[in-house]
Order: structure tokens, then sequence, then C-alpha cells
């Protein structure tokens, strides 16, 4: 079984799990040793995977740390653990910073059993970074984040490849957060820097607010167009042959035998849709139903899992969200891609029926 078809396993089990799991101890036997079997250790052999880890650091005698991972008789990599409930910070991290400068460990773990965060020594030899250079989530289990897990699977460990890669993914995931957060809300700088480039006149306050405006919308139109883009061309690049398993997804507007019409709109709302929720369900299982009232988007095609429902007009384009309770949350969008920004709702309303 590979990785990624392991911790999938394992993600879907913790929600059954984790309201028994109480104390640290139950989560290092529920959650945080079968990843580590999945990863291929033998959590059984003492000489592999060590519990209760002991070194002395300085004046402190006989403090452990939960685990430790062998490699060729040498510590490798230091596991601290932490209770289901705890939520993480660097605080929790004070033995992982006491014994990465006293063992030979060049890798060091905290973990909640939900949370992974795996730390290094980027920033100074031998002491370990404050940041973690790459974090994973059980209850977000991804092919990209699995890829990089699996480089601290034992047949694939490699010290000096990891290290390598460890501080472009420290980096990297920094600079997505400053990104995203300039996404969001543009910094003075920022705007500064691009309003020079479009516009000669000086940059007062009213002009300031002007462009911090504009740069916002901006780059919120540039996500969207290049998703619409690699969408649009991955449904270009569908094979003839497989044309006939979903003729809603033509560009052009189809009339049913009812004479029910599915616009090109409802089309291309209905294809966003499905890309975003592809992150959670096959999309094979995400379905179009269009009425004479609405146009509407289904779970296995089943009338009783509504995810949610188109409602556009020459005068207003509604989405709108629909529980199991048939509750509808309605929300105006400017444009059909505007149904990204609501990606996380989609989400959390199709989780009712997986």
């Amino acid at each position: 079984m590979d990785l990624i078809d392991a911790l999938t396993q394992l993600s879907a089990r913790i929600p059954k799990l984790q309201e028994s799991i109480q104390t640290e101890e139950a989560t290092k036997n529920a959650l945080i040793l079968p990843v580590l079997q999945a990863l291929g250790y033998n959590v059984f052999d003492p000489f592999e995977v060590v519990p209760e880890f002991t070194a002395d650091v300085g004046t402190k005698k006989n403090e452990k740390v939960d685990y430790v991972i062998m490699k060729d008789g040498k510590p490798a990599i230091l596991i601290e653990c932490k209770c289901v409930n705890a939520q993480l910070n660097v605080n929790h991290a004070s033995q992982l910073f006491r014994y990465f400068s006293t063992t030979e460990a060049r890798f060091a773990i905290l973990t909640n059993g939900l949370e992974y965060q795996f730390f290094t020594d980027i920033e100074a030899p031998n002491k370990m970074d404050d940041r973690p250079f790459f974090e994973f989530s059980m209850m977000e289990v991804d092919a990209r984040h699995a890829a990089e897990l699996k480089k601290f699977s034992k047949p694939h460990f490699n010290m000096e490849n990891i290290l390598s890669n460890a501080s472009e993914l420290k980096y990297k995931k920094q600079l997505r957060a400053i990104l995203s957060r300039e996404l969001a809300s543009p910094s003075d700088e920022l705007v500064r820097l691009l309003a020079k480039q479009v516009f000669d006149g000086p940059l007062t306050a009213p002009r300031m607010a002007q462009f911090t405006t504009l740069v916002a919308q901006a780059f919120r139109e540039w996500v969207n167009l290049r998703i619409s883009e690699r969408l649009q061309t991955a449904i270009d690049n569908v094979p003839d042959d497989h044309a006939h398993d979903a003729p809603q997804e033509q560009d052009t507007a189809i009339r049913g035998e009812d004479g029910i019409v599915t616009t090109d709109e409802e089309q291309e709302a209905y294809r966003i849709v499905r890309a975003i929720l592809a992150k959670v369900a096959d999309p094979e299982r995400v379905a179009l139903k269009d009425t004479k009232s609405y146009c509407g988007v289904l779970l296995d095609n089943n009338v009783r899992k509504p995810l949610c429902r188109f409602l556009f007009t020459p005068a207003q384009k509604t989405l709108i969200l629909v529980d199991k309770e048939r509750h509808e949350e309605r929300i105006a969008l400017e444009s059909i891609v505007d149904i990204y920004k609501h990606a996380d709702k989609l989400e959390e309303y199709a989780k009712l029926y997986l």
C-alpha cells in the first residue's frame, strides 16, 4: 500500500477516535504510532524506535523525549508528543531544543497526532530552528504533503537529501504566507511598488487608498483568471471518446428533451464547483441536475445529497448552498469565478455527505 493510501485510511478513522482520546498516552497509541508504522518503522523494535529516550542535558538529568527513531544505531529523528487536544506551539518543543544540541539527530518532530511539525537546524548549526521547515496535517492528507512525508519513511530516508531540500521548503512556506497576506490585504510597501509602475503622480493618501483597492482587486482577478485558464485547459484535453460521459460540460447551451436549457454560465459554474470539490470527493461523483427553477449540483446524482444550486438571472447571479436539512445559504456573486472565494464552504457542505 502506498503511503498516501495508508495515511488516508488513518485520517478517515480520526473523527471516530478523537472523542475517546483524553490523554497523551492514548494519543500516542491511537494516532502517532500508526503513522510511524505507515512510514515503515517497527514501533515494537527498541533498536529502531526508542520510547522514552533519555539523555542528560547539562544540569538536567533523566529528561525524556517521547520517541527517537534510530538509523545505524544513532538518533536520527526526535519526536515529542502532545495530547490530541493540545494546540502546538514553540513552548511545547523545549525538550526538543535541548536534546537537539546534545544528540546526533538532525530532525525533530512535534506532534499532537493531528498536526506534525518538522524542525532542523537551517538557521544555525546544531541548534534547532524556532520555526518548522515542514508541516503536515492528518486532517488534510494530499499528494504533495505525502510526497514530502515519504522522504522520512524508513525505505526512503536520506538525511543529506532532506537537509538539502529543507531550507527551500521552509522559505517557500513563509513566502506563500506572505503572498497570502498580500493577496488578502496588500501592504503599503507593495501598493507603492506597483502603483509607481503605472502612475507617475504623487501618491497622496486618497491615491494610496484608491491603489490599495485596485491592487487587491487585480490580485483576485489575476488568480481567478489563472484558475479558469487551467480548468479550461484540462477540459479541452479530455479525449473525444469520453465526451458522452459528461455532456453538460460542452461550451454551448444544452436544451433537454423537457425544454430545460443549461446555459453556458451554469456549465462554467458546475465545472468550477467540480474542480473545487475534487479535493474532497471524486469528481465523477459530482453531477449537474438542471430544473426549470434552478440548476443544481448533486453528489452521486442523488437528490438527497444536494451540494449547491445556481440561480442566474440577467440582474443577479446567486450561489445557493444547501445542507442536509435543506436549509439554504444564498451568496450573491459579481461573476462566476467568485465561486472560488467560497471553496471552503463548498467543501464543508460536501463533507456532510461523505
